[in-house]
């Protein structure tokens, strides 16, 4: 499996038979979407920095839905959450996704914003890969991102949803950067990469955080 970060929520998620699109943005945000194609698409909710599904090119499946699906042997499930700590009063709902395939697990936590009860985190079971949001303001912050690790336990984590220079400070100059989270991070720590190559056997059991550079 080969995982690249897009930018903002979204990444390019690559199995031997598949291509995976999570959250494509509107260029609006201030960044321009890379030119993709892909077989799934997921979004997480409807905002535009996290749903442009027709920035992908292809005949892709789109899964905006809790809900299991699965398309060239890949099983995506979804999982409803809270885009705020009010069920939604404030942002709305947001929806975790799981995506599975060469038995490997990877969580994309969308616009997470409050941490999983204990039937949810039961519900998505075991994950080996977390994509989660560290900027906060939106979303869970760095401190939280470090509890959901604690709580679940991946053996890889992939900080997104940060401040960037790239972003529309205009409109993103809330979330923090992701310093802060690293700094927070309390354990194995890779050198910043292009992308992240993994198989199964590859997987340790200690959370490591890997650092991707935007395609």
């Amino acid at each position: 499996m080969q995982i690249k970060y897009l930018g903002h929520a979204s990444f390019f998620i690559k199995t031997k038979d598949a291509r995976v699109v999570t959250d494509p943005y509107d260029p609006s945000i201030g960044m321009k979407f890379p030119k993709t194609e892909g077989d799934i698409v997921t979004v997480s909710h409807s905002h535009p920095d996290h749903s442009k599904a027709n920035q992908v090119q292809g005949d892709p499946l789109l899964i905006d839905w809790p809900g299991e699906y699965e398309k060239n042997g890949v099983r995506v499930f979804g999982y409803k959450s809270y885009h705020d700590k009010k069920k939604g009063e404030e942002r709305g709902e947001n929806i975790l996704f799981k995506i599975e395939s060469e038995g490997i697990s990877v969580l994309h936590c969308g616009d997470m914003g409050v941490l999983p009860d204990d039937k949810l985190k039961d519900e998505i079971g075991e994950v080996d890969i977390l994509l989660v949001p560290v900027g906060g303001f939106y979303t869970i912050d760095a401190g939280e991102a470090i509890e959901l690790i604690k709580q679940i336990e991946p053996a890889i984590v992939i900080p997104m949803h940060y401040n960037h220079p790239k972003l529309d400070q205009k409109v993103f100059k809330n979330l923090t950067t992701l310093d802060e989270f690293v700094k927070k991070f309390d354990g194995p720590k890779a050198e910043p990469a292009d992308q992240l190559t993994v198989k199964k056997e590859d997987l340790a059991e200690e959370p490591h955080l890997v650092v991707l550079n935007i395609s």
